[in-house]
This record gives C-alpha cells, structure tokens and sequence, in this order.
C-alpha cells in the first residue's frame, strides 16, 4: 500500500515520530491517522518502560510561583543527557509538575517513597472505620486496601489525576515524555511552600 505524504507529515506533527516510523504505522493501520497516532504511542510507550531503570543523573530545578504569590514551588526533574534537559518538551513537562505539585499537594512523588510507619496507620484507620460503618468483617480487609488505593492517588503526585486531563495519571504525562524523548526521566523531588502552613 502506498503512504500518503500529507498523512506521514501530520503524524510526524503529532507524534514526533521518525518518518520511517510514520510510515510503517500508517501501513500497519491501513492509512488511518487516528489508529496510526495509538499504534504508534503504544509502541513508544512499550519503548518508554525499557528506559526506566537506566541512569538519569541530568536535569533541570524548576520553579513556579502562583499568581497571587502566596504558593510556590521548586521540583527536580532529572533526565540522562544535558541536551535532553534543554529541550522544549523537557520544560513544558518540568512546568507542567510544578504546576501539578500546587494545585494538587500531592506529598510523596511515589508509593515507594510513602513511610511505611505512615501507610499502616492510615491501613489501620481505614479497617476501623469500615468495622464502624458496620461492614462484615471478612471484607473489612479489601475495604482497606481500596481505600489505600485512594490514598496513593491523592497524596504521591505520579499516582494523581493530571489537573489538565483528569483520565490522565501524572506517571502516563512522564512516560509519554520519556517515549517521545527516549531517555528516562525521574521526578526526583520537590518542596511545596505556602504562605501561612
């Protein structure tokens, strides 16, 4: 089957892929831009889970400041090569955490990094407050453990709905980064400062 030229370039302009890329996605789909566009973020995205665990000792600090002055913050955005640090997509999504970071107080960056001290308490308090609402006591556990879930989603900033896509998890806007940009990018920290707390 022939590749249209118009369709190559408007999935190179949507995706970033390479041409070649481009055009073995729109065969594979039957010339369908639309299927082309997930053919090919799935294949980055698989792409993407291979570049977890290497090194990423570049990066940038990033900073942002609310309009009224009163939040503000300053997060590590960490990346393996200077020159990826530098790019546009790299800062778009460094501002874009540290956004997400003040609007959504998230506490931890990850589960891994939740005190596990920390966790049984709140376990310990979800079983309590399922056997007070009266719920049996052979579910009172997977009560806890949905509840735990919640947990997770509300205070680790990669586990937390995206604050301009809330069908989006924080963690798939990074791994979207590291697909489009293949290097692995960690948030390695951040410290949320408002005025008053």
């Amino acid at each position: 089957m022939a590749v249209d030229m118009d369709a190559v370039k408007e999935l190179r302009a949507r995706t970033g892929a390479g041409v070649l890329d481009c055009k073995k996605a729109l065969a594979e789909c039957g010339g369908d831009v639309e299927k082309s566009v997930d053919f090919l973020r799935e294949k980055g995205l698989a792409k993407a889970a291979k570049k977890i665990g290497r090194t990423a000792s570049q990066g940038m600090v990033f900073s942002y400041i609310h309009t009224n002055g009163k939040i503000g913050v300053l997060l590590e955005l960490n990346c393996e090569t200077d020159f990826v640090a530098r790019t546009d997509e790299f800062q778009t999504l460094g501002h874009e955490l540290a956004m997400q970071v003040a609007a959504a107080i998230p506490q931890y960056v990850s589960i891994e990094d939740v005190d596990t001290e920390a966790l049984e308490r709140e376990k310990e308090i979800y079983r309590h407050q399922a056997l007070e609402e009266g719920k049996p006591a052979h579910i009172v556990e997977k009560i806890a453990e949905g509840r735990v879930k919640k947990f997770y989603e509300e205070t680790c900033l990669l586990e937390q709905a995206y604050i301009r896509d809330p069908e989006k998890r924080v963690k798939d806007l990074v791994m979207e980064a590291i697909a489009k940009l293949g290097e692995n990018i960690v948030v390695r920290r951040f410290a949320r400062f408002s005025i008053g707390e």
